[in-house]
């Protein structure tokens, strides 16, 4: 409840919210950036990466904010408020505290996060991908964990969770969540449209 009363107050004084697409790497970001697009959410983007193999779509990233833990004067990021930017999930601790945020996190099962950047790797030719898979899912969880936390003691960070899995099945029920999420007013039959069952391609032997 003070949390709740806090964060309104707080709203005011910052404008509009930025909206932050986050998660791990290949967890989703860029099929969520897209669904936010075509639902009428202004997108942050220098479009610098462009489509690929890995991301036929298009990655929707913005440079800048990939040097945001190093970034001493952060103060760029107000041309955000009112749109959409992607960030993975380790820069959330730096964004800074003159700007509301809300933050949609994308999850998916580690294994396929895993599978997805090893192959991403290996097309690349980036060196060995044979990387400790434990540990790395151990270091996974504990990320996650540390954005949960950091987005719930913050009073101007809002976290919604949504499994990337999830959006693929049933993406009226995500849509739905997402809109809710942002205030609604978005186009949900258009973020429908946007999810691409066909680029779900690393799935866990479990699907």
């Amino acid at each position: 409840m003070l949390d709740a009363l806090r964060r309104k107050l707080s709203r005011g004084r910052r404008g509009a919210p930025i909206v932050v697409v986050s998660g791990l790497p290949r967890s989703g970001t860029s099929m969520m950036m897209k669904m936010l697009e075509a639902g009428g959410v202004p997108i942050w983007s220098d479009h610098e990466r462009s489509a690929d193999i890995d991301n036929p779509k298009g990655y929707y990233e913005l440079e800048r904010i990939k040097d945001l833990e190093r970034e001493t004067d952060k103060s760029y990021l107000r041309a955000g408020r009112g749109k959409a930017v992607k960030a993975i999930s380790f820069l959330i601790k730096d964004l800074p505290d003159d700007n509301d945020y809300r933050v949609i996190f994308m999850r998916r099962d580690l294994d396929e996060v895993i599978a997805s950047q090893e192959k991403m790797i290996a097309r690349l030719d980036h060196g060995d991908t044979s990387a400790d898979a434990e540990a790395l899912k151990e270091a996974y969880r504990n990320d996650i964990v540390r954005t949960r936390l950091h987005c719930k003691k913050r009073t101007n960070f809002e976290l919604v969770e949504i499994h990337y899995r999830a959006a693929i099945e049933d993406p009226a029920a995500i849509c739905r969540m997402v809109n809710e999420f942002l205030g609604g007013g978005l186009d949900e039959a258009a973020m429908r449209a946007a999810v691409d069952a066909s680029l779900y391609r690393n799935r866990s032997k479990s699907s």
